[in-house]
């Protein structure tokens, strides 16, 4: 519940609580902040177990945390059901990094080893994925990109 106050917060509140209230007053309202915050817990345990009960059987296993959008997504992402933990472990970013290096300095060697002789795509049957604007084309400087209202 505190997870984010430090020690300084802490201090600063005690003492603040102590000015406020007197240091005679301030048990009395230690036990009854506590007692308030029980009942609400207990109302709030009673709440969440009618609810289980209305619900029936089939929500058996419903947890009122899976609510929060980040634990629901975390719950469904880890669901052997859908194959995604096959996908995850198949899917070695360094190694599909090192191969695009790779493939991009092999080709970086090939187009400066044979210079101009050739087309791109004759040497090992890679395709040049490089834009590169030919000699006639010019970019236009006031050609806009189509505008696309649903987009935004």
């Amino acid at each position: 519940m505190f997870n984010d106050i430090g020690a300084l917060e802490l201090v600063t509140l005690v003492v603040l609580a102590v000015l406020v209230f007197g240091p005679d007053k301030l048990p009395k309202v230690i036990q009854d902040v506590t007692r308030t915050i029980r009942k609400i817990r207990e109302f709030s345990d009673s709440a969440k177990q009618d609810i289980r009960q209305e619900l029936g059987p089939e929500f058996k296993d419903f947890e009122f945390e899976d609510l929060n959008p980040k634990t629901f997504l975390r719950k469904q992402l880890d669901n052997d059901e859908l194959g995604l933990k096959e996908i995850r472990n198949g899917f070695d970013l360094k190694k599909e990094m090192a191969e695009v290096a790779d493939a991009v300095h092999s080709r970086d060697a090939e187009s400066s080893a044979s210079g101009s002789s050739g087309s791109a795509g004759s040497g090992s049957g890679r395709v040049d994925m490089s834009k590169k604007p030919g000699p006639s084309e010019k970019p236009a400087a006031d050609v806009r990109p189509p505008f696309d209202a649903d987009a935004t």
